[in-house]
């Protein structure tokens, strides 16, 4: 299961997005300085768009629920098939391309997956607030793999069209339609080790 991606997308690229949808994107802390990254990793940091009463909002977060048993890893990841998300804090976790391993051993073969004809695009997440232990963290939701996953991994990551972004965020389409695999061409697969 995906639990490295990647992010270099620009702060301009996300304004000109979202104005498109006619939501206004603020930025918590400030017009963020996003340095690109080839990996990010659980537990670190990395940027998160949740919607508020003004419109949406980027702010950074750990990836990860805290682990739900002591010693426990966290939650990176979190099945989608089948649950109700209304009573839920939803989010999208922006990316550039995500990546599956295969093998036993060692280095593991490492396959990248970007989405066709974007630079970008959106996981399906669910953020929670900090409290006294942890700080504000996100999962990611996963789905049955599409065609162009299912001969590398058993399962994928839930990636939203853009026409899907606000329909996540406001629930105004049922789970079903939203949490599912994409189409065959929806990703291009490159194996990078």
């Amino acid at each position: 299961m995906c639990n490295d991606y990647a992010h270099r997308v620009s702060v301009d690229a996300y304004i000109r997005a979202f104005s498109q949808l006619k939501i206004p994107l603020r930025f918590e802390g400030g017009r963020p300085n996003l340095e690109p990254r080839d990996d990010i990793w659980p537990t670190e940091p990395a940027p998160v768009i949740r919607r508020d009463d003004e419109g949406a909002v980027l702010s950074q977060m750990r990836w990860g629920f805290p682990p739900g048993r002591p010693k426990g890893a966290p939650v990176i990841n979190f099945r989608s098939e089948n649950r109700r998300f209304a009573d839920s804090r939803r989010c999208l976790v922006p990316a550039s391309q995500f990546y599956e391993f295969t093998g036993t051993k060692s280095p593991k073969s490492k396959w990248k997956f970007t989405r066709t004809g974007a630079d970008w695009f959106c996981f399906a997440g669910l953020w929670r607030p900090a409290n006294d232990n942890t700080p504000e963290s996100f999962t990611l939701l996963t789905t049955a793999p599409g065609p162009d996953v299912a001969p590398i991994h058993d399962r994928q990551m839930v990636v939203l069209d853009p026409a899907d972004w606000l329909a996540w965020l406001d629930l105004t389409r049922p789970e079903k339609e939203l949490l599912r695999p994409l189409p065959t061409g929806s990703f291009e697969v490159e194996q990078v080790r």
